[in-house]
């Protein structure tokens, strides 16, 4: 039997929905993000909770004490903030040379977001760019980081993904792309949607991934003992079609290194 309870980008619905789980006495919580697997790790230390997509660092979140060992009841499934921060932005300054200033929005209720949000500004520091920090943490305050570019535009965007900005992306690329603002994501869906790029993991791979863990979980495993995973490849995936719609002329060499070119 399989029950499934959504937020909705809402992060104060999680708390009863983890209860509700608990109450049902479900064999194993699959949790997506962030916000969703802390709140299962606050509903219980007794049942299994696999984080079947990355809940960014996860051992600097507190989910996990290492990869190797993770101690508890959870596991699955983590990121590498640095690297992707790191790898994002370079990416990024490749597509916009001329970026000297970079917006970053994300959700600041969300810790592991937060965590990245502090690797993308060391990433910056190193690219000699300058990060217009612009905090969300609900589907109203969209509006304010709007403005916020509307008055001080930057010369490219770099979208933190999780459930809320998922959840509001096609207001998010329709600014980006009416304002003619050069954007990363994280998640190719929002480049098939029309976003510009993105690099990260494959849902698909990492859903798989979490199925193996509840594999071994139903046959015995402990979370504990089941060491944590980072995704094994990221994937750049370029759109074109908004390329040429933003006026911008993709360097080759970037498009050389896409996993996935949207044309």
């Amino acid at each position: 039997m399989y029950e499934a309870r959504f937020a909705e980008g809402r992060p104060e619905r999680l708390p009863s929905l983890a209860a509700e789980l608990v109450r049902l006495k479900v064999d194993v919580i699959a949790t997506l993000g962030g916000p969703a697997s802390v709140t299962a790790k606050q509903a219980t230390s007794t049942i299994p909770i696999v984080m079947a997509r990355a809940a960014g660092d996860a051992v600097a979140a507190g989910l996990i004490a290492s990869l190797a060992r993770p101690g508890g009841n959870v596991t699955g499934l983590t990121d590498e903030s640095v690297q992707l921060s790191g790898k994002r932005m370079q990416l990024l300054k490749e597509a916009v040379p001329r970026a000297a200033l970079i917006a970053v929005l994300w959700n600041v209720s969300d810790e592991g977001m937060t965590l990245r949000y502090r690797e993308i500004e060391k990433a910056a520091r190193t690219l000699h760019v300058d990060v217009q920090p612009l905090g969300v943490r609900e589907p109203d305050d969209f509006a304010g980081a709007f403005s916020a570019m509307t008055r001080r535009r930057p010369d490219a965007l770099f979208v933190v993904a999780d459930a809320l900005t998922l959840m509001n992306r096609k207001q998010l690329i329709e600014f980006a792309v009416t304002q003619r603002i050069p954007s990363m994501y994280e998640a190719s869906l929002l480049v098939r949607d029309g976003g510009l790029m993105s690099y990260g993991a494959s849902p698909e791979d990492d859903f798989r991934r979490a199925a193996h863990y509840i594999d071994r979980i139903f046959k015995g495993a402990k979370p504990a003992d089941l060491p944590a995973e980072q995704p094994m490849r990221y994937y750049l995936t370029v759109n074109l079609k908004t390329a040429a719609t933003l006026g911008l002329a993709m360097p080759p060499s970037l498009l050389f290194q896409a996993d996935d070119v949207i044309r």
